[in-house]
């Protein structure tokens, strides 16, 4: 009897991997969290420790001069021996009459600088914005603002004085006449220095206008074009609007740079003569260093203080669009 042997094939055991083990991570707890902390810095005060630098800069240099004029102010002090006299010092202020000519100064160059260099910047910016060579034009335009206060003041003064460039210049064309001691009378020395000024500060908005110009999108100036909007129609409708922002920037600096502006009357009259062309910050310089009448030259720096404040808080507050709570 013939049988048929079977042989089976072992089965070979499948290979079962056993499941990983989780390794528990231990994450720091915050500070009051109650053990739920993420492992990362948050909360609101997180960005405390990052700002302390800047803050204690900032508190040096401007905050505790502003603090210490407000204490000062209060005081009679001659470097020496100080006593308190109240108010005195800005009842000293309303009658005094080198203070009235230093505010009418001021007042003349904050005009003087809202008119001459903004718009001088602007007509020139939008004069060169298409000029074939309008990029080299506003490079020579600039060159003035690369030069300090003090050397712009010092090449002026060899204009402007009596025996200068400017006087020599209208007696050789046959217009002596014209020519004046144009740093020696008010008003026309602040007159003169504002335009000096003028010469430096223009390039600078040179520069902010033309950046406004060409980030006005290509496609707003053909549509208006494909209008009829030619010449004044478009610098009035388009350009003008678009450049509300530059606008608002360059005259915000010009307000505030009119109301410190220092070095180039230091250096070219040094207030004079009779101190006729002060601004109140030379005033408050002279009173403070020079004739160290420390609470007076306080009391006229807080007030130059409030109205540069004020006056730069009352114009972006005007200019700056709102913004609805939500």
């Amino acid at each position: 009897m013939s049988g048929t042997v079977r042989t089976t094939a072992p089965v070979e055991a499948t290979k079962v991997t056993p499941p990983r083990r989780r390794i528990p991570t231990r994450t720091p707890h915050r500070a009051g969290g109650g053990g739920k902390g993420t492992g990362r810095l948050g909360g609101p005060l997180s960005g405390v420790p990052w700002a302390l630098p800047a803050l204690l800069f900032v508190g040096v240099l401007l905050v505790y001069p502003f603090l210490r004029s407000i204490y000062g102010s209060f005081f009679e002090d001659n470097g020496f021996t100080s006593h308190f006299t109240g108010l005195d010092n800005f009842t000293r202020l309303a009658a005094d009459p080198i203070f009235g000519r230093s505010l009418l100064n001021t007042v003349m160059w904050v005009a003087g600088t809202l008119l001459l260099p903004v718009l001088a910047g602007l007509a020139i910016a939008v004069a060169t914005h298409r000029m074939r060579f309008g990029l080299i034009a506003q490079t020579v335009i600039v060159l003035p603002y690369a030069v300090s206060g003090a050397a712009t003041a010092v090449l002026w003064k060899f204009i402007l004085t009596s025996e200068g460039s400017l006087n020599q210049v209208l007696d050789a064309i046959g217009l002596g006449s014209l020519a004046q001691p144009w740093l020696l009378e008010w008003p026309q020395n602040t007159l003169s220095m504002i335009v000096a000024s003028t010469w430096q500060a223009t390039g600078l908005n040179v520069v902010l206008f033309a950046i406004g110009l060409r980030a006005i999108p290509r496609e707003t100036i053909e549509a208006a074009e494909l209008d009829g909007a030619r010449g004044w129609r478009m610098f009035r409708h388009i350009t003008l609007p678009q450049l509300r922002s530059v606008t608002v920037v360059v005259v915000g600096m010009a307000i505030v740079n009119s109301l410190k502006a220092f070095d180039m009357i230091w250096v070219l009259t040094q207030g004079g003569p009779a101190r006729s062309s002060e601004t109140l910050a030379l005033t408050m310089y002279r009173e403070t260093f020079r004739l160290f009448h420390i609470g007076y030259g306080s009391a006229i720096a807080l007030v130059l203080s409030v109205i540069v404040v004020a006056s730069s808080w009352l114009y972006l507050r005007r200019q700056l669009p709102e913004t609805s709570p939500r």
